[in-house]
């Protein structure tokens, strides 16, 4: 099993690397995240002990049921599902360092008064749907700017940039469409200058297209089953009232 791992991150970090290379980038400037929902923790420690450093799960449940085995190994973790208001204090309790799913102003407020009731900060991505999918969650990215400017307000969310899902296609046209579209919403607010707002990261690739991604200014790459393997559980497990899963 570690020795499959191992491989694995080999071969990702590789693909990084390369990808980097071919856009004139510097491979420290894209961080690879690992999707670990439905993954055990002896095997999210192997590779959290073999220089990995930044997770992420999809679903509250499994940030709980693996923070105690989790807690002693260093690591960031980000939360990239779906968030229902009724979560945000498990998000606050098991150390989520940024919620990379924020898409509309009610949950950020409700996160605001639990943080300000901790008197606590928060990074925070704004999810943008850029593939137009009903089946996707995220703000419409016409709508983007204005829902940034929004949540600036709230003193303890502290906006680092943006993050998209992008289309499930093997057209990589039509896949890099999307990531141009998350690249100039970036532009757009930074261009604005709206105070509170950081647009340093862009979270978008997976598996597939990391490489378009990159090539388009990915700061945050997202892959779970390239590094832990497929998983055993259907499609549906991993969706969240219906719409899709944020990784590959």
């Amino acid at each position: 099993m570690k020795n499959n791992i191992l491989y694995n991150l080999s071969i990702i970090n590789e693909r990084i690397k390369k990808a980097c290379e071919k856009s004139g980038r510097n491979s420290d400037e894209v961080r690879l995240l690992l999707a670990v929902k439905t993954v055990s923790a002896d095997r999210i420690k192997i590779a959290l002990e073999n220089g990995q450093t930044l997770i992420a799960e999809n679903k509250v449940q499994e940030l709980k049921e693996k923070y105690e085995d989790l807690k002693n190994t260093p690591h960031e973790n980000h939360f990239i599902g779906h968030l229902q208001s009724n979560k945000i204090k498990d998000i606050l309790k098991y150390d989520v360092t940024c919620v990379q799913s924020l898409d509309r102003l009610e949950l950020a407020e409700k996160i605001h008064q639990k943080l300000l009731a901790e008197n606590r900060t928060m990074d925070v991505l704004i999810q943008v749907n850029t593939s137009n999918e009903e089946s996707k969650f995220g703000v419409d990215p016409s709508k983007a700017i204005e829902l940034t400017k929004k949540i600036s307000r709230f003193s303890t969310l502290k906006i680092k940039g943006l993050m998209t899902i992008g289309l499930f296609s093997a057209e990589t046209d039509k896949v890099r469409e999307c990531f141009k579209i998350l690249k100039n919403i970036q532009q757009d607010i930074i261009c604005e200058n709206i105070p509170n707002v950081e647009m340093k990261e862009l979270s978008m690739g997976m598996s597939g297209d990391l490489e378009t991604a990159i090539e388009e200014g990915a700061t945050i790459v997202r892959v779970g089953t390239a590094v832990f393997g497929a998983r055993i559980y259907p499609d549906s497990y991993y969706w969240d009232e219906g719409k899709t899963n944020n990784e590959a």
